[in-house]
C-alpha cells in the first residue's frame, strides 16, 4: 500500500518489543493493545501483526498491484469516517480495497487513536522482534512519509464471520486509573496522597506516546528532600515531576528515572483508555491495595 497522507502522527505498531529494558530498549507497541488486537482478529492475523496506529486526523492509503488484486482492511480504535475511493465503508469491519482504489481514514470523532491492519499485516522489517516505531529512541520503521510503499505479508485464512463479538469500548468521557503503590508512594505527604484520590486531574495537550500528563489537578508534595539516582521503570508507572502533576508513563516510555514514581496503573483497559483520552478529559486515580 502506498501513502498518500500520513497523518499528523502515524506510526507502525505491533505488540512491541518487551524484554529489552536491560538493554536500554524501550517496549514501544500500539498504545490502545485491545484495538488492535481486534482489528487483527477482524482480518484473521496473528494477534501481532503491525498495523498502523494514527493520531487524530487519520491517513490515506492506495492499494497497489496488478488489475484484479486487492487488500482487505479493517479500522478501529477512534471511531472516525472510513472512505474507499470517496465511498463511505463500515467502520470496525473488513473491507476489500482493490488494486488503484485509495483508502481514506478521517478525522477521530471521538478518542485519539485508530487502528489501520491490513490482511496479511505490514511486512516491513522487524528490528529487535517487532515491527513497532518507538518515537523515544527512534528504533523500528521511520514515521510513514507521503509515497512510501508499505509491503503488505501473505494473508492468511478467512475469519470465521459472526464468530467473534465485536467489543468496542467508547472513548472515555473521564478516565479512571487504578493507582497500585509504587516503589517512592512513601516520598510523598500524606495529605498529598489523600488529595490524589480526592481531586481530577485533565489531560495535558503535552501527552503523547512516551506518556500521559496531567494538569489542572492537586500538585503532589514530597514529605522529605533529595534527589533519587535514576531506576528502572515500567509501563503506567506515575512518575511526579517537580511540578508535582503526575505523569503516567506509556508503551514508548523512557526504561530508566530519576524522579519519584508514586504508584503504577496496571496493564489493561485503564491504560488502552489512556491512549484514547484527549486533551481536557477528567482523570481520576482509585486507589487499589493502598
Amino acid at each position: 500500500m502506498e501513502v498518500l497522507r500520513p497523518g499528523a502522527l502515524t506510526t507502525l505498531q505491533d505488540r512491541g518489543r518487551p524484554g529489552h529494558a536491560h538493554l536500554g530498549v524501550p517496549r514501544s507497541g500500539a498504545l490502545d493493545a485491545e484495538a488492535l488486537a481486534l482489528a487483527n482478529r477482524l482480518l484473521g492475523n496473528r494477534p501481532d501483526t503491525a498495523a498502523l496506529e494514527t493520531t487524530l486526523d487519520g491517513t490515506a492509503l492506495r492499494a497497489c498491484g496488478p488489475p484484479g488484486s486487492g487488500v482487505v482492511v479493517a479500522v478501529t480504535g477512534a471511531p472516525c469516517p472510513v472512505r474507499v475511493s470517496g465511498r463511505p465503508v463500515a467502520w470496525g469491519e473488513p473491507v476489500r480495497i482493490p488494486a488503484g482504489a485509495e483508502l481514506d481514514v478521517g478525522r477521530a470523532a471521538s478518542g485519539v487513536r485508530s487502528y489501520v491492519a491490513v490482511r496479511g499485516g505490514f511486512a516491513v522489517r522487524p528490528v529487535l522482534g517487532s515491527r513497532s516505531t518507538d518515537v523515544l529512541s527512534g528504533l523500528g520503521p521511520p514515521l510513514p512519509e507521503a509515497g512510501t510503499l508499505l509491503p503488505v505479508g501473505p494473508a492468511g485464512p478467512d475469519p470465521v464471520r459472526g464468530a467473534d463479538a465485536l467489543r468496542v469500548p467508547a472513548p472515555p468521557a473521564e478516565l479512571v486509573l487504578p493507582l497500585r503503590p509504587g516503589p517512592r508512594a512513601d516520598w510523598f505527604s500524606p495529605a498529598s496522597l489523600a488529595a490524589l484520590w480526592r481531586s481530577p486531574y485533565r489531560v495535558s495537550p503535552e501527552s503523547n506516546r512516551i506518556g500521559l500528563r496531567t494538569e489542572a489537578g492537586p500538585r503532589l508534595l514530597r514529605s522529605c528532600g533529595g534527589e533519587l539516582p535514576s531506576e528502572g521503570m515500567v509501563l503506567g508507572a506515575v512518575q511526579v515531576p517537580p511540578d508535582g502533576l503526575p505523569v503516567v508513563f506509556l508503551a514508548d516510555h523512557p526504561v530508566t528515572g530519576g524522579y519519584p514514581v508514586v504508584g503504577v496503573v496496571p496493564p489493561g483497559p485503564a491504560l488502552d483508555a489512556a491512549a484514547q483520552a484527549r486533551p481536557g478529559v477528567p482523570v481520576r486515580f482509585t486507589a487499589a491495595g493502598w
